[in-house]
């Protein structure tokens, strides 16, 4: 196990949490990304030097850190039994998703795993609308139907969360075909992002998908956020593929590997991703290295097929907040104080969401039939149907 750690640290991108800025000009720093990006059957790679204002390294952080913060919520309201059944955290993987959404428009289409809270809240939702949707109450994402792995915003170019294990990324491949077809001739098109763990990057459905995406020369991006556990089993377990290298799944898709907890070599390597698929040059692997602090779910303590020391390793060396905090602070950009501030106020922005949240109205015994039958074709009819069965509240116990 100590020399499959040892592998497993030596094969991560060096991404280093300071030393990373050349050097700072007023609001701006530059910063080396050389060692973040690892590349398959491609000719050229994104841009290792990137500069970084200080608005946008601030936003960075306090995206990053609302999310870890709503995470960390989660985590205490499902200890509580506030929150109930199923429920993946995301947290040590924030870069992936900032950095992303930093690069993508709204006419750009997201879909993702089970593992999709922080999706949720970045594209176009609120901690509040995320939680009361976790708590089960009508003003949550789906009318509190759906529960954690259940978000959806079109408006925003997001098709939403996906129960079962990498069936998100035939509906992905659509998605790409849909923009494709509505691409107006001689514009780069709109892309569509599928996401999905290390876990699911050997479902057969997948290879089916990257067959008709490579066929079709479609603007699929196919996005594997390694986090180097499929649930509690290790990358050296669970594929044949030497190393984990899923950017390397492709023989005549090419692929690149990201460093997943450097937000901005996300944003520059996604830079890179998006201008190839959209310029109908057809799909692409990408591989984001990264890392998640809690188990698989909150039913997984996480530290049965791993050690308590290597997460901590991970959370000093590797961090992608504190790699946002440092370069703020050591390009003197910001001052620690000022950042500790920032910190204090998201805490109480997420505490408040919480708690407006949970004050939230059950959802209407109506709620049961709505979005279920439409006999003219319409997309919502709420009659009540006579093969419905309401719930008999006076033969059930009832605390």
């Amino acid at each position: 196990q100590n020399i499959m750690n040892s592998l497993r640290q030596l094969r991560r991108p060096v991404g280093r949490l300071s030393g990373l800025a050349c050097r700072t000009m007023s609001n701006t720093a530059t910063f080396d990304l050389s060692n973040t990006f690892n590349m398959h059957n491609l000719d050229t790679k994104p841009n290792t030097e990137t500069t970084a204002t200080t608005e946008e390294l601030l936003d960075y952080f306090e995206t990053m850190y609302t999310i870890r913060r709503m995470e960390i919520e989660c985590d205490t309201q499902y200890k509580s039994r506030n929150i109930r059944g199923f429920c993946h955290l995301y947290d040590g993987q924030e870069a992936i998703a900032t950095g992303i959404n930093s690069v993508f428009t709204k006419e750009d289409s997201w879909i993702t795993s089970y593992r999709c809270h922080a999706i949720a809240l970045i594209r176009g939702g609120s901690v509040k609308k995320v939680l009361a949707e976790l708590y089960g109450k009508h003003e949550g994402y789906t009318k509190g139907k759906g529960g954690s792995m259940h978000f959806y915003n079109k408006e925003h170019g997001f098709f939403g969360g996906q129960g079962i294990v990498g069936a998100q990324v035939p509906v992905g491949v659509g998605l790409a075909f849909e923009a494709k077809y509505n691409a107006k001739e001689g514009e780069p098109m709109n892309v569509a992002l599928s996401a999905y763990g290390d876990g699911a990057a050997n479902q057969g459905q997948i290879w089916e998908s990257a067959n008709m995406a490579a066929l079709w020369k479609l603007p699929a991006i196919f996005c594997c956020e390694n986090n180097n556990y499929g649930m509690g089993t290790s990358v050296e377990r669970h594929t044949s593929n030497p190393g984990g290298e899923y950017y390397k799944m492709g023989n005549a898709i090419p692929g690149i590997k990201i460093d997943g907890m450097n937000v901005l070599a996300v944003r520059e390597g996604m830079k890179f991703v998006k201008d190839y698929c959209s310029s109908g040059n057809g799909p692409m692997y990408v591989e984001m290295e990264t890392y998640r602090y809690h188990g698989h779910s909150m039913s997984d303590p996480g530290t049965t097929y791993r050690s308590r020391d290597e997460i901590a390793k991970t959370r000093s060396a590797r961090d992608p907040i504190e790699f946002v905090k440092k370069a703020l602070i050591e390009n003197g950009l910001k001052e620690e104080g000022e950042i500790k501030e920032i910190e204090k106020r998201i805490r109480k922005e997420v505490s408040k969401a919480s708690k407006e949240a949970m004050a939230g109205e059950v959802p209407p015994a109506e709620e049961l039939y709505s979005y279920v039958y439409a006999e003219d074709g319409s997309k919502e009819k709420t009659e009540k149907q006579k093969f419905i069965r309401m719930p008999q509240f006076e033969n059930s116990v009832r605390a």
